[in-house]
């Protein structure tokens, strides 16, 4: 699917937004950096740690790396803007994940739902690139489970992709990640305003 395609869902996805060198070099860094708990926000603005709803590691790479991907994301901005028509202002920091075996995210929104007054009401559009690669059964360095997963009240729909995929969606969008089962799944998570 190309970046001018609308889908059943809305997704706005860029094939190798991110070359496969680039993700192989970016996981690498990560699986040396350190990290700490990610956060999820709900009543308070800073966040909180509540492994009930999110379990993943929230791995701190270098400046170079964080600005390198900003900077990728807001090349973008236009191209998002255009395809939801919606007017972007900004990018927030990008944040670069680790989940382990036993890892996930549960469903869930990341703003603009206009349910609380947090700072995250102001997300649009969010994104995730993937950096790891997904697989159905365990062998070298993949991971199984770990699905991005969009749903309504009826449905589900896991949505594969490959190393260095970028997926947007609105952020009122209700997606999560899926238990991983095996390896370890890396991906970038930001949200324009």
């Amino acid at each position: 699917m190309s970046a001018n395609e609308k889908t059943w869902l809305d997704l706005f996805c860029v094939p190798q937004f991110l070359k496969w060198r680039l993700c192989k070099a970016i996981v690498a860094e990560l699986r040396a950096a350190a990290g700490s708990a990610a956060t999820v926000y709900g009543t308070s603005t800073s966040g909180t740690i509540d492994e009930m709803v999110r379990r993943t590691v929230r791995v701190k790479p270098s400046r170079e790396t964080v600005d390198l991907i900003t900077q990728k994301l807001l090349t973008y901005k236009d191209a998002a803007e255009k395809y939801f028509d919606v007017k972007l202002e900004e990018c927030e920091e990008p944040q670069f994940l680790r989940y382990r075996v036993g890892d996930f995210f549960v469903a869930h929104q990341d703003g603009n739902t206009g349910l609380m007054r947090l700072d995250s009401e102001r997300r649009r559009i969010s994104t995730v690139i993937i950096l790891s690669r997904e697989s159905e059964s365990p062998e070298g360095e993949v991971y199984c489970g770990g699905s991005l997963v969009f749903s309504d009240l009826r449905h589900r729909w896991p949505v594969p992709a490959e190393p260095g995929t970028l997926v947007a969606f609105r952020s009122e969008t209700t997606h999560e990640v899926t238990p991983v089962t095996y390896g370890e799944r890396y991906s970038i998570a930001s949200w324009f305003r």
